[in-house]
């Protein structure tokens, strides 16, 4: 679960992150606001009206969805699991009350905070982005500073000042988490080293020997 206010480089990072790490794959949520510039239907998002939004909740068929900055978004359920089932590992960007919801439904899910430097530079950022109204950047601001005390619900922060190191520390944390304890395939441990082998022979003394021992007897 991938965070972060408006304007930090969330989806920059995470496209690339997803282009650079074997075995995860971006959760494409639905929304009912327009598309951007350059945003195609179904790869950034999937565009939809919100009669449709509507319907798919009463449907139950969101793992989460939350209204933000007067849109809705929201993660298919179907979509997730799917990939889930698969063996694979699912990113997804959600806002802060998304991630609250998954939290509830997924305990083993990785929570990871992006935060610009300093305010001052997302100010810069959302500005330069374009398309949004002075008023409009000043409300994802104030939203940036009531949403930022979220970080302590999250596993990790990444500061995204320089964009490689950040992306660095993005797959940091992925390959870490995968080999952690916890994840590790017991099947293969225990059939590895835990489970007792036919690889010895007795002796008339009681001692073992190896295969490559019991070869060279007389």
């Amino acid at each position: 679960m991938v965070s972060a206010p408006s304007g930090a480089g969330k989806t920059t990072l995470c496209k690339q992150l997803v282009a650079t790490v074997p075995g995860l794959r971006h959760s494409i949520s639905y929304t009912t606001r327009k598309p951007r510039p350059g945003e195609v239907h179904g790869r950034e998002y999937f565009f939809v009206e919100d009669q449709l939004f509507q319907d798919m909740i009463q449907r139950n068929e969101f793992a989460e969805w939350a209204p933000v900055y007067g849109h809705f978004y929201g993660t298919p359920r179907s979509a997730l699991t799917g990939m889930m089932n698969q063996g694979l590992d699912v990113l997804l960007e959600i806002d802060t009350q998304g991630a609250t919801q998954i939290k509830k439904r997924f305990e083993d899910a990785v929570y990871i905070y992006i935060l610009p430097p300093s305010l001052e530079t997302l100010r810069i950022r959302l500005e330069n982005r374009g398309g949004d109204a002075p008023e409009e950047i000043q409300r994802r601001l104030q939203k940036a500073r009531e949403e930022v005390w979220s970080y302590r619900n999250y596993d990790y922060i990444v500061r995204n000042d320089d964009m490689k190191q950040a992306l660095q520390e993005l797959e940091a944390i992925i390959l870490a988490e995968r080999i952690k304890t916890k994840r590790l395939n017991i099947g293969w441990l225990e059939e590895n080293f835990i489970r007792e082998k036919d690889d010895t022979s007795t002796v008339r003394d009681g001692s073992t020997l190896t295969p490559q021992q019991e070869n060279r007897r007389p």
